[in-house]
């Protein structure tokens, strides 16, 4: 079946970096720049304990122990962090896209800043050149390998500069005390470089597992709509191939009825009749799969409004297949100009028929407004659903009624509304089992000329 939904449907990237698919005439698109914009904003906060950390550390050591440091320089470094996560942070707002490159160029402006640092604080032998080991280390997980191995490269490049070219730090006056002071220096890096490497990293990988499950979400959701597509052509092939049978069989009929033998008896014309009605009956299921499939198009679709839309439908449910007892309650108001579609009556009278097979003698149907929505809820007095179907509400061939091919209505109908923009939920409500289908109005509009 081909509902077409209204290209206001459709995702669109804002950049070339989003990947894009079409499933049943909709745009699918997985925007890898979503999990590069959280690793950013992980890098921005990471920042911002950088320059805390640097402020209390030159404190603690300009002022605790007494060393002298070029306070100047090391300040304007500080400020050039500060400066640039204002500046990522704008350029977050600004919602361009964040790449490979622009991370790879955050972490090496990161390394730069203690590179900048270190010098002024007497190069490789300050103890937190270990720092180092932290700009890779996100590096490996947030960028691409050879951007990971740049890093390497610049790191070992600027820790070879900085054991030649650097501003020593005057500590005589500490005598003895100097290995004990760079041991307690090297314990404080330690612990910072392990917090900050487990804390990043578990958001990090939080960010990623995120992403996969989107992934995994999308390429399930295409292999589910392709399995419908399949579905469509099948039923359309089968209903061209079952109209050229049925006409011949109405030709037949109506010789019949002008037969000199049938008319002398009247139970065999009765019959001939009957038989016209099911024919007949037959005839419309094959136009109505014919036209949900797209191939009667100007016969699908009708202007209507959401009430007149729903009265009908319920009242034809209900001439054929004649429930003991049909509760309708009609709360939809105010009433909204819509385009009705065979398709989406076909989902509607799938729900209703589940309901009606687990409880023949009565069925409730409610429809009411929900902002801009369409809600309508079908209940039922049966067994209510398993556990798993419940679980795993949609899938194909889950189905408590034992016979092949069992679930593929809700299959059908989780994946139309979901193609629509809306929902479908299922819970047992202890006396039976309510479905209930959400469906946006901007959906149905009757404004838009591509209908539904």
């Amino acid at each position: 079946m081909t509902l077409t939904p209204p290209p206001r449907w459709k995702t669109h990237a804002p950049t070339g970096s989003a990947k894009s698919g079409n499933v049943l005439g909709r745009t699918i698109i997985f925007n890898p720049d979503a999990t590069n914009r959280k690793n950013l904003l992980l890098l921005i906060q990471l920042r911002w304990l950088a320059v805390a950390g640097q402020v209390i550390t030159i404190a603690a050591i300009e002022w605790g122990f007494g060393i002298d440091l070029p306070l100047p320089e090391m300040a304007a470094v500080v400020l050039s962090l500060v400066g640039l996560n204002l500046a990522s942070l704008l350029f977050l707002r600004m919602a361009r896209p964040v790449s490979n490159g622009v991370l790879f160029a955050s972490l090496l402006l990161d390394m730069t800043a203690l590179t900048a640092q270190l010098y002024l604080s007497g190069g490789a032998s300050n103890p937190f050149v270990s720092l180092y080991l932290l700009q890779i280390t996100l590096g490996a997980v947030l960028l691409a390998p050879w951007s990971t191995w740049v890093l390497v490269a610049a790191a070992s490049l600027c820790f070879v500069l900085l054991t030649m070219v650097f501003l020593p730090i005057e500590m005589s006056h500490h005598g003895g005390d100097l290995l004990d002071l760079h041991i307690r220096g090297m314990f404080v890096c330690f612990i910072l470089a392990a917090g900050l490497i487990v804390l990043f990293m578990t958001r990090i990988n939080r960010n990623l597992r995120e992403r996969d499950a989107y992934l995994a979400d999308l390429r399930q959701q295409s292999a589910e709509e392709d399995h419908i597509v399949r579905m469509g052509l099948l039923a359309s092939g089968a209903a061209h191939e079952l109209g050229t049978p049925l006409s011949t069989i109405s030709v037949l009929l109506g010789d019949w009825r002008h037969s000199d033998i049938i008319a002398r008896h009247p139970e065999l014309l009765g019959d001939v009749d009957e038989m016209q009605a099911q024919l007949d009956r037959c005839k419309r299921i094959v136009s109505g799969i014919l036209m949900s499939s797209g191939q009667a198009r100007g016969e699908g679709s009708v202007h209507t409004t959401a009430r007149d839309f729903l009265d009908g439908l319920v009242a034809e449910w209900r001439d054929h297949r004649s429930p003991a007892q049909l509760d309708y309650d009609n709360e939809f108001e105010p009433d909204e100009p819509i385009v009705s579609d065979a398709a989406l009556k076909q989902v509607i009278f799938n729900v209703l028929d589940n309901a009606f097979e687990a409880s023949p003698q009565w069925v409730g149907v409610t429809a009411r407004r929900q902002g801009q929505a369409l809600v309508l809820m079908v209940r039922d007095r049966g067994k209510g659903f398993d556990k798993e179907i419940l679980a795993a509400l949609g899938k194909p061939y889950m189905s408590s009624k034992g016979r092949e091919g069992g679930g593929l209505g809700l299959f059908l109908v989780v994946n139309v509304i979901r193609k629509l923009g809306g929902t479908v939920t299922a819970r047992n409500t202890g006396r039976g089992a309510c479905v209930t289908l959400t469906l946006p109005l901007d959906a149905l509009a009757a404004g838009d000329e591509n209908g539904i």
